[in-house]
């Protein structure tokens, strides 16, 4: 019993969803906030009894200002704590049907549609965003990633 205690308290579930529009371009946040700064997609944390796909519509509503009615599954990052054995899982969706207008901007950020190959291409990622695009755009399902709770210098392994 005590193991399963363990796992729960040391397990934390996140979301985050790529909305893409029929031009083919993806909606991105520019994050301002201190824990994550940058272009990214909108996304945060489940909330207790609320499942994976309906934590990523509340987020892309409520960082974005778009209702997007359903979410497709892209995959799943894993990073793992080697010291504590913390896991943080995060369920990647994309969107593609969706109404109303983005916002000007929320407390998290200025939102905006960006090109693909652009976001790829920027220097303005938030830190290990660029690990997650190969799971959003299709080239890998699951990133896991082994860190010391510190410093990013694990290797990413993708399957």
């Amino acid at each position: 019993m005590s193991e399963i205690k363990k796992f729960g308290d040391g397990a934390k579930f996140y979301n985050m969803t790529m909305v893409v529009n029929k031009d083919g371009k993806v909606l991105v946040l520019d994050r301002i906030k201190t824990d994550w700064p940058g272009l990214t997609f909108p996304g945060g944390r489940v909330e207790r009894g609320e499942s994976f796909a309906a934590s990523a519509i509340r987020e892309v509503f409520e960082e974005t200002g778009l209702s997007v009615s359903s979410v497709i599954p892209c995959g799943t990052v894993h990073w793992a704590d080697k010291e504590t054995g913390h896991r943080y899982i995060e369920f990647l969706y994309k969107a593609t049907d969706f109404t109303g207008e983005i916002s000007e901007g929320t407390s998290e950020g200025r939102v905006f549609w960006m090109n693909p190959e652009e976001l790829r291409a920027s220097d303005r990622l938030s830190p290990n965003f660029d690990l997650y695009l190969p799971v959003f755009f299709g080239e890998a399902t699951e990133l896991f990633f082994e860190w010391d709770g510190k410093s990013w210098d694990g290797v990413p392994q993708y399957f």
